[in-house]
């Protein structure tokens, strides 16, 4: 076995090699003009690990005859990229080229080490090329964003990583051969990742090798990669848009969608009391009143995988994503807060009406707080009608608007039967 890592020695030498990418790469698609044009230009490229951001800036540099400096944000700071320009100007003050300056994980950087790269990107001392799984638009400044052009770069389809176990087992000196149930779990272990993909299959050949196996099969998967073969990303955009799809399928009223979300987290390894919290948020959001029963639910699930942990209460939460899936839906609590805390924000500080004040003491009672308060449980129905609760001189809001769903429809109607109570109480009030 060779030293060099695989994904190493597998690395692209052209574009044609490239595995992916055709949208970027195909014929008259951005990325192969700008190589066939000669004229480089700065970029961000923007994708989920392993599908080959790192491979198409070294291909530039060799494309265009560039020097090619590579940072990673992670582990780089100021001082290496002052010595990357410096870099940059020998290589063009003695060669008369340019340079491309590769940065790895570019969202990793501040501000002001963002702004570094800036004045440089104008001269043309160099053309810039950063790589992030994290959307741009968020994690790079402005300045920056504004002169490169973001290409966004896709997970590898089966078929692509499929001719990657391919090429791998090629550069092997014996002949290996994978069953088809293999080759179907190490993709799907990979999760559209190359460098995933052939840092197991790397594994796994050698895995092999000591076993004296000529063929890849699922047992020698199971020996060689075991909890390897989860294909959860915890982190990053994968992480944020697996949780979304769960919280729209939810929402959407689609049990099935909702469960596969959360299995297929659960699989790979998200926290389950994460996932947990996340529920007791929908049912909050997504169900509110129309069944409120959704809500205790929720945190019994909770509680439940607290006490049982995995995988058995993992069960719980799986009921309770089943429940909230199939509750009637509601998002009036939610608009009704949103409205109540977007106009307390912009609204100057209304004094306590005194008949709702508290009365303590001698003097505040002497002042008059709590003196016209009418007690709701000695009026008919247990309702006040007609009785003011919010600040003088603010109108009724109208934030909660019940929907005709679920409970809630009961509760439409009961604030109807009491606004006409107190309409009635006004209007006779006013004689």
């Amino acid at each position: 076995m060779s030293a060099v890592p695989l994904a190493e020695r597998l690395r692209p030498n052209n574009l044609d090699q490239v595995i992916g990418q055709t949208h970027l790469l195909g014929a008259g698609k951005p990325l192969r003009v700008a190589f066939e044009s000669g004229q480089p230009h700065s970029m961000i490229l923007w994708g989920p690990p392993g599908v080959g951001k790192t491979t198409l800036a070294r291909l530039m540099a060799e494309g265009f005859q560039s020097e090619f400096i590579a940072l990673s944000a992670v582990l780089s700071g100021v001082k290496d990229i002052r010595e990357a320009v410096e870099r940059a100007q020998i290589f063009q003050a003695n060669s008369g080229r340019k340079t491309i300056l590769f940065v790895d994980e570019v969202h990793r950087f501040n501000k002001s080490q963002q702004d570094a790269f800036l004045p440089h990107v104008e001269s043309g001392l160099f053309t810039f090329i950063g790589a992030t799984t994290e959307n741009p638009s968020f994690e790079v400044n402005g300045a920056l964003l504004s002169r490169a052009a973001v290409y966004v770069l896709r997970q590898l389809s089966e078929e692509d990583l499929a001719t990657l176990i391919e090429r791998a087992l090629s550069l092997q000196e014996k002949t290996i051969t994978i069953t088809d149930d293999a080759r179907d779990s190490l993709i799907a272990s990979a999760d559209g990742d190359g460098r995933k993909l052939l840092n197991n299959v790397e594994i796994v050949l050698r895995s092999a090798e000591l076993k004296q196996q000529s063929i890849i099969d699922a047992e020698l998967l199971k020996d060689s990669l075991g909890d390897a073969l989860r294909r959860f990303d915890k982190g990053g955009d994968s992480f944020y848009d697996q949780i979304s799809a769960l919280h729209k399928s939810v929402r959407g009223s689609h049990p099935d969608a909702a469960l596969y979300w959360l299995v297929r987290m659960l699989d790979g390894g998200a926290d389950p009391r994460y996932l947990s919290r996340r529920l007791i948020r929908m049912a909050s959001e997504d169900i509110g009143l129309a069944d409120p029963r959704a809500l205790r639910l929720t945190l019994d699930a909770a509680e439940t995988y607290e006490r049982l942990g995995t995988p058995e209460g993992e069960l719980a939460l799986a009921e309770a994503v089943v429940y909230l899936a199939c509750a009637a839906k509601s998002n009036a609590v939610y608009n009704a807060y949103n409205a109540a805390r977007a106009f307390i924000s912009k609204d100057k500080s209304r004094p306590v009406p005194e008949h709702l004040r508290n009365a303590p003491t001698k003097l505040m009672k002497e002042l008059g707080y709590g003196k016209l308060y009418r007690y709701a449980h000695d009026e008919p129905d247990a309702y006040a009608a007609g009785e003011i609760y919010l600040p003088e001189g603010m109108s009724e809001p109208d934030w909660y608007q019940p929907t005709p769903r679920g409970l809630e429809s009961k509760i439409a109607e009961k604030l109807a039967f009491l606004r006409a109570q107190d309409k009635e109480a006004r209007k006779k009030s006013n004689k």
